[in-house]
């Protein structure tokens, strides 16, 4: 999942979740080590997330 979002720079709702999931379980190191990885792409913007375009747009056609 992670690597498929830095290759892209796309994160899905669908894989989202599935790293919520993956996160609520016992995993290595290595996974930890990718997960911060991807964030600080989200952070840096190399990474969109569809999950933050879809608020922002609902945001805007709500005007708030």
């Amino acid at each position: 999942v992670v690597q498929k979002a830095l290759k892209t720079g796309y994160l899905s709702v669908t894989e989202e979740d599935k790293l919520r999931q993956l996160l609520t379980r016992k995993y290595p190191l290595e996974d930890l080590n990718a997960f911060m990885k991807l964030q600080l792409a989200v952070m840096n913007g190399y990474v969109k997330q569809e999950s933050r375009e879809m608020f922002c747009s609902k945001e805007l056609s709500q005007g708030i």
